[in-house]
């Protein structure tokens, strides 16, 4: 008999085979690698539920066998390839690097949940040792495992806690926070069956004995063009097929909804709402459960479901001109289902759709829309009532996680899961909005760890090997610098009388920006050519990542965000209780206009970097293998591209060249004098002669460490 350890699923599986390998019997336990054990299987077997021919290793076997595979793991992990990068002989060689990460893919040893667990365990102990709020930054492309990589950092966070009632209500409540996110805010791409549409920080509070108390999440730039149009072979966001497929015959009925998602229009553009990788009528059972712990009773959930319902028969609302050229509805059915959903007076949903209100010499006056027109108006209602809803959830979340406990009882741990640098076929606003959040996390990264390490050292007086690196800073002013920025030329042109066009605001940008060197557009393009890959109607930047080519097509109108006064109005006097929060009828009062949608996410994004300037960085750097979402594909030139702008091989270099662990002296003597005789219980002299006396008792050799001026730096700290 022979016996094989198969690691299946994050689970061991032990098979028991005969001599000519056919299989006798499986059962699980918990093991690591493949490994195979000669013996008497008899002997080490007892029966066990009758009739089933299942059976147990005994004990003693089942440890011997754990403890060899651990073994084979370990020694697989140190030889094949190098596991620390920072140790890659060749480190200045990006093929190098790369080959090393095939190598260590090939054999199933890419980083796994143990090495987030060990990030997140780093970041708790500073944080808790030290007094310092910490952020974790986790980047990547779309489909790299950004999601999945929060998920693992607030489980451990969960399960690492001690247990009391207050202590798993927020633990719970953190951990069905993304079920919740995840299914109004990400949706199935080309590129990832479960994308995130938004990004999301979250602060998490610690109190003084370093358990959780609550949270706080922040989100940013839902894309919300997704709910009126998807791209073929993409889905709407999750929760509205999660709703037909999951929710039960009495509340589709209520709703006036059927379980087929290809007979509303704004479901069926992408021809994609089945897809094998999820189950969404399980996936609307964890949201269920979810909105119960987050504490959204039975009347929020009836008007949450009624908005998700409204939305996608505002979809199926269809308009055609009569013979004035005036838009009129051509089946009433779905308007008064949206009017009956919500709450809306008898009649006025219809004229809201088909007129907007203008003012003229003190004045109101109805103005009749056109097809085109009506069409605009649905959809930016339907994108604004999404839009709010999302945000309504994230603030009830909140709610949910708010801490009794004043700020200043409280240690924060950041958690930033924010889109990946996107490159499509086409590039729209919502990517530029997504690539200049991804230049600035790159500024960040460059202050925290490139340009701020080197400072440091040169004000310590310490001598090292001065890291090159390329500053983005000149992208970043290129789009949010004023008076002469892309967003400040978008909004100018958004603002200005006229009839101002896509193609206007090109224009403008053609002859503001058309000297900068990470600029180009079909008119001032000098290299024929570059000239031929770029249309008319698009522009081009050299991002850090890469160059993407942006089409003008819809910029001023999602810049604009307008949405009609009419809607507004209807939305506001509305008995849905949502809504009536979502839509308050003081908005109405304002007669500033509001800043547009760049403007405002441009303004967040400041408040988002100075947040996490605020606290000690940690990173989590995801790179997925493929486009294609296949297992086991490693496509070299993908991974080339990524290891190229996530800074990996900055990142390598300064951390070979400089020093991973520094302190000023008073903080480190303070904490490791009982380490050494000479300094403990206590130093009367300089901490600078104390620090140097604990450390040379450490047997720490002069190249693993230096003196600062007022801080000690230790090249690798380790274990004593």
């Amino acid at each position: 008999m022979f016996l094989k350890i198969e690691f299946v699923n994050d689970n061991a599986i032990v098979f028991t085979r005969d001599l000519t390998g056919n299989k006798v019997t499986s059962f699980p336990i918990i093991g690591m690698s493949n490994i195979w054990v000669e013996g008497d299987g008899e002997r080490g077997f007892k029966s066990q539920l009758p009739g089933l021919k299942r059976h147990l290793l005994t004990l003693v076997t089942v440890q011997t066998l754990v403890k060899w595979s651990w073994k084979t793991e370990l020694h697989r992990r140190d030889h094949i390839g190098v596991q620390d990068f920072v140790l890659l002989e060749d480190y200045m060689n990006q093929n190098a690097v790369v080959e090393n990460l095939q190598k260590r893919f090939n054999e199933n040893l890419i980083y796994k949940p143990t090495e987030i667990y060990a990030i997140a365990d780093a970041a708790c102990r500073s944080m808790h040792g030290e007094n310092l709020d910490q952020c974790i930054l986790i980047s990547g492309e779309s489909g790299s495992g950004k999601t999945e990589a929060s998920k693992k950092i607030l489980q451990y966070i969960a399960s690492t806690s001690s247990h009391s009632i207050d202590v798993e209500r927020v633990k719970d409540r953190l951990l069905q926070s993304n079920p919740l996110l995840e299914a109004f805010g990400n949706a199935k791409t080309n590129r990832n069956d479960n994308s995130s549409r938004f990004g999301k920080y979250m602060d998490i509070q610690f109190d003084f004995k370093g358990l959780p108390i609550g949270g706080h999440i922040l989100n940013y730039l839902l894309e919300k063009s997704r709910v009126v149009h998807q791209a073929e072979g993409e889905r709407n966001f999750h929760i509205f097929y999660q709703l037909l497929k999951g929710g039960t015959p009495l509340l589709l009925n209520k709703l006036k909804l059927q379980n087929d998602p290809d007979q509303y229009y704004y479901l069926n553009q992408g021809e994609s709402v089945i897809v094998d990788t999820i189950n969404d009528n399980k996936d609307f059972q964890v949201v269920k459960r979810a909105l119960d712990v987050c504490d959204f009773d039975k009347k929020d959930q009836d008007a949450l479901f009624a908005i998700v319902s409204t939305v996608l028969h505002l979809g199926n609302i269809k308009f055609h001109e009569n013979k004035h050229g005036m838009a009129e509805i051509d089946d009433l059915t779905p308007v008064e289902i949206v009017s009956q959903l919500l709450g809306c007076e008898d009649g006025a949903m219809e004229s809201a759709l088909q007129n907007k209100t203008i003012e003229a010499r003190g004045e109101k006056l109805k103005s009749p829309l056109n097809k085109d027109q009506a069409l605009y108006a649905r959809d930016a209602l339907s994108k604004g009532i999404y839009d709010r809803l999302f945000t309504y959830v994230v603030s009830k979340i909140n709610l949910s996680l708010s801490s009794k406990w004043r700020r200043f009882n409280c240690n924060l741990m950041g958690l930033l899961d924010i889109y990946g640098f996107e490159i499509f076929e086409t590039n729209g606003f919502e990517q530029f909005c997504i690539n200049y959040c991804n230049e600035k996390l790159q500024q960040l990264f460059i202050k925290l760890t490139l340009k701020s390490e080197q400072e440091e050292y040169q004000r310590e007086g310490i001598e090292w090997e001065p890291v090159q690196y390329f500053n983005n800073k000149i992208i970043c002013d290129m789009v949010e610098a004023k008076p002469v920025g892309i967003i400040a030329i978008m909004d100018e042109e958004c603002l200005r009388p006229g009839d101002p066009t896509d193609q206007t605001f090109l224009l403008k940008l053609s002859d503001l920006m058309g000297s900068h060197p990470h600029f180009v557009s079909h008119s001032t393009a000098t290299d024929n050519v570059v000239r031929k890959t770029i249309k008319r109607d698009e522009f081009r930047l050299m991002h850090y990542a890469g160059d993407v080519t942006y089409k003008v097509k819809g910029f001023l109108d999602k810049n604009n965000d307008l949405f009609f006064r009419d809607l507004k109005e209807v939305m506001s006097q509305t008995s849905n209780p949502i809504i009536c929060k979502c839509f308050p009828k003081k908005e109405l009062e304002e007669k500033k206009r509001p800043n547009t949608a760049a403007t405002q996410f441009k303004a967040s994004l400041t408040k988002l970097m100075e947040i996490l300037m605020s606290k000690e960085p940690s990173y989590v750097r995801c790179i997925k293998p493929n486009d294609f979402k296949k297992a086991g594909v490693f496509d070299e030139k993908i991974v080339n591209h990524q290891v190229k702008y996530l800074g990996l091989m900055e990142n390598l270099r300064v951390r070979r060249a400089g020093f991973a662990y520094r302190r000023p002296f008073e903080v480190f003597l303070k904490r490791y004098k009982s380490l050494c005789p000479a300094t403990w219980p206590k130093f009367d002299g300089p901490a600078r002669d104390g620090v140097e006396l604990l450390v040379k008792h450490l047997n720490y050799t002069d190249d693993d460490y230096k003196l600062g001026k007022t801080k000690l730096f230790i090249r690798f700290p380790r274990l004593q």
